[in-house]
């Protein structure tokens, strides 16, 4: 892990950037001109926050959106702020299926009618559990040909319709094995991960620049994660309470002493902060004081449209260094 300052981005996609990190972009359509980097697309969770979209995620090599990971409220609009085609995905992960993670999945399959996409698309999630469907089971409702919420895009499923198809992949979220599998030319690893009753993943995404982790939707007691994780160019984990939190929520997340012990055991190189509530934020100096206690390296606080290059296509890395201060 590189020696490093703890980094405090404040990265506005609709307005003029402060002065930031060389090698960090504030938003638009500027990160696939990196050889390989993450741009958050939605930095929010599940309330009304202006200016942030909830979770979603995308991973750019070669200049093309390869991988898209959750599909939150508003990530639809992000994925076209940002510059992305459809059709150039691999791969597209639902950590979990709570609404902003995944509720605009259905638009994302609505628009793709109109690109020129010809590939199947590998779509993952996790299996059944405690109130929710499986990947599989969840897509029928959604689009499935009969008794779905929109059966007129059932053609996503139907190999014999002509178009493309989503190839499902479920993994399985208990018993703490990881699945490796390929989407295209990606490696994708999932392993569960315990976030209360719901059953949900993290994804590995292996890059020519390194991995990219993400964590998803996590509690504070996610110890083999750390392992999964182990190495990571870039690890994404969620900022959704503040630290002494308790009830439901701190079961449901972890805090930010967790998140620097987490970056910090994994030996990750730079730790990036998305899912950003309200309830984290109002105590972000605190809360990112106690990761600068046990991370050394570097930490993005997100922003929709935050790009962090993992390599330039002048074939040297793009460190997020530089500047320090608080949201």
């Amino acid at each position: 892990m590189r020696p490093t300052a703890l980094l405090l981005l404040t990265l506005l996609a609709c307005k003029p950037a402060p002065t930031v990190a060389p090698g960090v972009v504030a938003g638009g359509d500027r990160c696939g001109a990196h050889e390989v980097a993450l741009q958050v697309l939605g930095s929010g969770g599940p309330t009304l926050q202006p200016g942030r979209a909830s979770a979603s995620y995308l991973v750019w090599i070669d200049g093309e959106a390869r991988a898209l990971v959750d599909a939150g409220g508003g990530s639809f609009l992000r994925f076209a702020d940002a510059g992305a085609q459809f059709e150039s995905l691999a791969f597209l992960g639902l950590t979990h299926l709570h609404v902003d993670h995944a509720g605009e999945l259905p638009a994302f399959l609505k628009a793709s009618f109109f690109t020129g996409r010809d590939a199947s698309l590998t779509i993952a999630g996790p299996t059944a559990g405690e109130g929710f469907p499986g990947l599989v089971a969840h897509l029928q409702a959604l689009v499935g040909p009969t008794a779905s919420a929109y059966p007129y895009l059932s053609w996503t499923l139907d190999p014999a319709a002509g178009a493309y198809t989503l190839t499902p992949v479920e993994v399985a979220h208990e018993g703490g094995e990881a699945r490796t599998f390929t989407a295209g030319d990606l490696q994708i690893s999932a392993v569960g991960v315990a976030h209360g009753p719901v059953p949900a993943l993290a994804y590995r995404i292996e890059t020519p620049a390194g991995a990219v982790v993400f964590a998803g939707d996590q509690g504070p007691d996610n110890l083999p994660f750390r392992d999964f994780a182990r190495g990571a160019r870039v690890l994404v984990m969620h900022h959704a309470i503040a630290e002494g939190t308790t009830g439901v929520a701190a079961r449901l997340h972890a805090p930010p002493s967790v998140l620097g012990e987490v970056a910090r055991d994994a030996e990750v190189g730079i730790l990036v902060l998305g899912h950003n509530m309200d309830r984290a934020l109002v105590d972000a100096s605190r809360g990112l004081g106690l990761i600068r206690e046990r991370f050394a390296g570097e930490v993005v606080l997100a922003q929709d449209l935050t790009c962090v290059p993992l390599s330039s296509k002048s074939g040297e890395g793009a460190p997020a260094s530089g500047t320090v201060g608080p949201r």
